[in-house]
């Protein structure tokens, strides 16, 4: 019976023992700059689909 109350006693003090207590760095940002110019190609694109909407609404009215 001591046997058994001395290992689990051992196990919970080794699972203490593995958090040292510093926080864990942030994960690295990787890819951030691809992901930016994506964004930034995402934005583009939509004002040159208004513009070409606005072209195409243009070219309509003066064939009419």
């Amino acid at each position: 019976m001591k046997a058994i109350v001395i290992i689990i006693a051992l196990q919970a003090f080794l699972l203490a023992s593995c958090d040292n207590g510093k926080p864990e760095p942030p994960p690295p940002k990787l890819f951030e700059s691809q992901r930016n110019t994506m964004e930034k190609a995402k934005a583009v694109e939509g004002t040159l689909q208004q513009q070409a909407d606005q072209q195409l609404q243009e070219v309509d009215k003066q064939s009419q």
